[in-house]
């Protein structure tokens, strides 16, 4: 598989730089190089040498897509961009490989399977919903939903570990449950269905391992790290009750992974890449 032949965008999100590292001879492009809402500038992109779109550009600021400001700037990106990568794919017989979210959903089915219907509660999941429908036009295309994404950038796990080396105890939702998805694995997954040539179409993917509340992932920080701290419950309702312009946000995001396991991928358990993952950040 010839790397040089690959379009990474959003290469300096968390993903985007995982995917550098796996494809050091691709083309990254950040919103500077190749805004991928600007469809003139996305159609005169030279896709001569093209064989792999890897879209890692999205939006993400998911209370930020209740303002007026982030509502147009969530659906130019998730939405908008992804109509011009499609495009383009299309024309230039590209294999589209776009990242989408648990958001798409609202959180009642548990776990959530591939062929759920969409139902977003939020801005942000209903502007990544639209990317997938547009994104699923392109023949050869791969829709990859990761949930809690971890990875080089701003993440839920280096802000626990900045409480704790500050000795802040934190108050954590209890009632939001999922697993944790470490940008490697998701490019692991990537990788593997290119290489396998797996059948279109879309994959839930995250780490492996039993589901836990973003408190008990905390405590998880907390007990990796060294912190003796106290860690408090709360519920997602209490938690965002003086948060009014804040997005609604899934209680579920757990992923039934029997479809990308049944391609002969291994994941690794979400507590052992956490290890890891903290093991790098106290000894950088």
């Amino acid at each position: 598989m010839d790397d040089s032949k690959f379009l990474i965008t959003g290469a300096d999100g968390q993903l985007g730089r995982a995917l550098q590292a796996k494809y050091p001879n691709a083309r990254a492009t950040d919103s500077q190089e190749l805004d991928i809402t600007d469809q003139q500038a996305v159609s005169d992109f030279d896709w001569g040498n093209i064989s792999t779109i890897i879209n890692a550009a999205a939006y993400t600021d998911v209370d930020g897509a209740e303002t007026q400001e982030g509502r147009v700037a969530a659906w130019r990106v998730n939405g908008h961009g992804v109509v011009n990568l499609t495009a383009a794919a299309i024309k230039h017989d590209v294999t589209l490989v776009h990242i989408s979210t648990e958001y798409v959903f609202d959180g009642r089915q548990n776990p959530h399977t591939e062929d759920e219907p969409f139902s977003p509660l939020s801005v942000y999941g209903a502007s990544k919903a639209a990317g997938e429908i547009v994104a699923s036009m392109a023949p050869k295309h791969y829709i990859l939903r990761a949930s809690w994404l971890v990875g080089d950038g701003k993440n839920f796990v280096r802000t626990m570990l900045g409480l704790g080396q500050n000795g802040t105890a934190p108050t954590v939702v209890a009632d939001q449950i999922g697993r944790l998805t470490f940008s490697d694995e998701l490019v692991k997954a990537i990788d593997h269905l290119l290489k396998q040539g797996s059948v279109y179409g879309v994959y839930n993917v995250s780490s492996d391992g039993q589901p836990a509340s973003w408190a008990d992932v905390a405590r998880e920080i907390f007990k990796n790290a060294g912190f003796s701290l106290q860690v408090t419950d709360t519920t997602t309702e209490k938690y965002y009750a003086n948060k009014p312009t804040s997005a609604k946000r899934p209680l579920s995001s757990v992923f039934d992974l029997t479809k990308i396991k049944s391609t002969g991928l291994k994941l690794q358990d979400w507590r052992d890449d956490l290890k890891v993952y903290i093991s790098k950040e106290l000894n950088r």
